[in-house]
């Protein structure tokens, strides 16, 4: 086992509660390490804090050009206005790519994923953060605005207690789910290591020179499929291993040799399906999943 696989395992020992057992449609059984509350938070506070500096930078550059407006009003409802579109476009734009994170969420090594072990969708993506306007934006636009207006102190404290209640929810639930987790069936995870990703392209390449596959053979899944066999192959549990291996046979009806090993089979298979779907990328073709028929 390599280096990374141990520190991961290690990791895994360390923090048994955030420790989770995913298993997909396909019946892989996969571990995962959810983010903690103060990793999430963090980079909350980092993407916020990279919306602001975009907006600064946006404001600083339409003033060199001349661009005002002809009360102060005006520049702060147009502010207000910009603030409320690179937000909402921001997190929705990251997140819905392919790496299903942020500048702030990769900058501290986690990522959105799906609690089912499906597709992560645009749906999910649009309402997790549709509902951070209601936790996060609302109660501080109120409490800002109530407080330019020197109204009541208890309708700022109202506002303080409805941010406070949505903020401190992940340390409520064992999964360190928001709101909006909870409605777009999400959860945010540990995202893997780019070391583990090129060790396991490294392995690979070796062992495809014994394997030779089809294109039926390779055709028979999608990207998602090889994001979930390249986490398979990440955590190299002997078992696990010998099940994905077993399906993906099956599936492609190919039989095995006696002096057949499961892991180096996987390897070959994975590096030879990755190859076949950044091929067919070249000519415009992206097959999302086993039921893509592209």
């Amino acid at each position: 086992m390599s280096d990374a696989s141990i520190g991961a395992s290690q990791a895994f020992a360390e923090r048994p509660k955030l420790q989770r057992k995913l298993v997909t449609p396909e019946g892989i059984d996969l571990r995962l390490q959810l983010a903690d509350a103060s990793e999430r938070a963090s980079a909350f506070c980092l993407d916020v804090f990279f919306i602001v500096l975009a907006l600064f930078a946006a404001t600083l550059l339409l003033a060199l050009v001349g661009v005002s407006t002809s009360t102060s009003e005006a520049a702060t409802v147009l502010w207000l206005i910009s603030f409320f579109l690179l937000r909402v476009f921001y997190f929705t734009f990251f997140e819905v790519g392919p790496r299903a994170a942020t500048p702030g969420k990769r900058m501290l090594g986690i990522r959105v994923a799906p609690r089912n072990g499906g597709r992560l969708t645009a749906e999910a993506i649009f309402a997790r953060n549709a509902m951070r306007e209601l936790e996060v934006f609302v109660p501080l636009t109120f409490i800002a605005s109530n407080a330019a207006d020197s109204i009541d102190g208890w309708i700022i404290f109202a506002g303080f207690v409805w941010g406070g209640i949505f903020a401190f929810f992940p340390l409520f639930n064992r999964d360190r789910l928001r709101p909006g987790d909870i409605i777009a069936g999400t959860w945010v995870v540990k995202a893997p290591k780019k070391e583990l990703q090129a060790d396991i392209a490294h392995s690979g390449e070796k062992e495809l020179s014994a394997y030779v596959f089809t294109k039926q053979e390779l055709d028979a899944y999608g990207v998602h499929e090889l994001h979930l066999l390249e986490d398979v192959l990440r955590q190299r549990e002997a078992e696990v291993m010998a099940l994905v291996a077993e399906r993906i046979r099956n599936k492609i009806k190919r039989s095995v040799s006696d002096d057949e090993e499961d892991p180096r089979f996987l390897d070959a298979y994975y590096t030879a399906l990755r190859q076949r779907l950044e091929t067919r990328l070249l000519y415009g073709i992206r097959r999302r999943d086993k039921t893509d028929l592209r």
